[in-house]
Parts: structure tokens; sequence; C-alpha cells
């Protein structure tokens, strides 16, 4: 097998394959940029929490309507927006800090999920529903996601300026106008948004994988926001290329493929990034032998 059959044929020959390719590039463009916010943050847990919060939404959707991609969509992000919202509330008017109020509900809305789905759903809809399948994606979950994505890009280009003050100096932005709490609303939204695209195609438990992983990758190779989130972007890209073909090739579930991939992105960007642990460890030893 050539390179060009290996890498190039599974796209040209099949449909499912360049639809399952334009949604990962949906999610890319989506979950990149938010993934690195939720990183600047020291939030990167709570995307994970939101995953899992969106799961309940969903399931009752499901319960009512079926396989309606507009129902399930709408019904996880309200899920995942009202948790967001009660975990964020619950953080200021108690003893609990934030990110516990966030491993409750996330343990809550798993499990309600969960056991709405298989005792009503069946252990398929629930895998479904847990682990995605990207090569299943019809056009109209390809149509959802690009939307997603370009309301999130849209949305994202509107407030840049105060998320990405709030991400650093959440202080001073309350002090310029006093609506920080509002900003962060804004921000979780947009994240249960994509999250919501990206359990369409690689299910709760994967989505936050293509969210989170090539964000924290990038974060060895640049400093500055902008670029950041271009890398991030690149890496959430090339690990849904290399994990499809992998998944075509190999007979891999295609969602834990894609995520594998970015991790291993991301284990390389740690080891020989040009902020990653080796040329840290070594750039400085051969600095000081040069001094």
């Amino acid at each position: 097998m050539t390179l060009h059959e290996y890498l190039v044929d599974p796209f040209v020959q099949f449909a499912f394959m360049r639809r399952a390719l334009v949604a990962c590039l949906a999610l890319a463009l989506g979950c990149g940029p938010v993934g690195v916010l939720l990183m600047l943050r020291r939030l990167s847990l709570m995307g994970d929490a939101l995953s899992h919060a969106i799961l309940p939404g969903v399931a009752i959707a499901f319960l009512w309507a079926g396989f309606s991609l507009p129902a399930m969509t709408l019904g996880g992000f309200i899920a995942g927006l009202t948790v967001a919202v009660l975990a964020g509330t619950l953080s200021r008017v108690t003893l609990l800090k934030e990110d516990a109020s966030f491993a409750a509900f996330q343990l809550i809305s798993l499990a309600a999920g969960v056991l709405i789905v298989s005792t009503r759903g069946g252990n398929v809809n629930l895998l479904h529903m847990l682990f995605g399948s990207v090569l299943a994606v019809d056009d109209q979950a390809l149509l959802l996601s690009a939307s997603i994505s370009s309301i999130s890009l849209i949305t994202l280009a509107i407030l840049y300026r105060p998320l990405v003050i709030d991400s650093f100096d959440p202080g001073y932005l309350r002090s310029l106008d006093g609506r920080g709490g509002l900003w962060q609303t804004l921000f979780l939204a947009l994240v249960a948004m994509d999250l919501v695209a990206g359990f369409h195609t690689l299910g709760a438990m994967m989505a936050v994988g293509m969210m989170m992983l090539p964000a924290i990758a990038a974060r060895f190779w640049v400093r500055n926001v902008w670029s950041l989130m271009g890398v991030a972007i690149l890496i959430a890209l090339l690990s849904g290329l290399i994990g499809l073909i992998l998944s075509f090739h190999y007979r891999f579930p295609s969602g834990p493929a894609i995520i594998l991939t970015a991790g291993l992105f991301h284990l390389l960007s740690l080891a020989f990034g040009p902020l990653g642990v080796v040329r840290a460890r070594f750039g400085t030893v051969g600095h000081h032998r040069k001094g």
C-alpha cells in the first residue's frame, strides 16, 4: 500500500470519511479556542464536568423526541448551562469551592443521564451517547456542528477582549465594568454549546478531550493567546485526521482513536516543544555551561 492509498484514498472513496473529517474540522475550530481559555482560567476540569452535565438533558430530549438533533442539542445545552449557573451560584453563597460544586453536579448528572438512557433507551443508545461515532455523522449532524462552530468563533471574536482579561485578572475586569459574572456566564454557555457539538460526534465521554488536550499541548509551543488558539486548532485537526485514518485501517473505535492521538500530541509537545521539559532542562543546562 502506497502512502497516497493509506492517507488519501479513504477520504476520496468514502463519503462518510469526508463527513467525519469535516466534523473534526468544525470541532477543532469551535473547541480549540474555548479549551485555551479554560486552560488559562485554570478550569480545565470544568470542561469535563460540563461534558457530563449535558447528558441528562440529552437523555430527556431523546426520550421525548427520539434521535432528534435539534431537541437533543437544546436539551444538552439547557442542562449544561443550568449546571454551570447552579455550581457558580453555590460556590458564591456557600462554603463550597467552585471545583467542588462542579464535581458534585458532574457525578449527579452522569449518574442521572446513564440511569435515564439505560432504563428507557437500551444499552446501544447508552453507548452511542457516551462514546459517539464520528464515522456515522450524517448531513444534519454535520450542519449542526458547523453552525455551532461558526457561532462559537463569532462570539469569541466579539467577546475576545473581556474574556481574555477575565482569564488573567478577573478583579481588574470587575473594577472596570462590574460585569465579571456576566462574562463568566457567557463563557460557560459557550463551553456548553461546543461540548454539545462534540457530544453528537464523539459522545459525552470523549467530547472534552477534543477541547482540552490540543489546548494543553499548544501551551508547550507558544506563549501569546492568539497563537495558543491557532496551534490548538491545528493539533485538534491533525488529531482528527490521524485518528480517522487509524480508525479506518485498523478498525479502532473512532472517538477513542482521535482522543488518544491528541494525547500523543500532548506527550510529544510536553517532551519536545520549545516550552516543554526537554528543551527547558537541557536548554537551561547548555545556557549555564556557556555562561
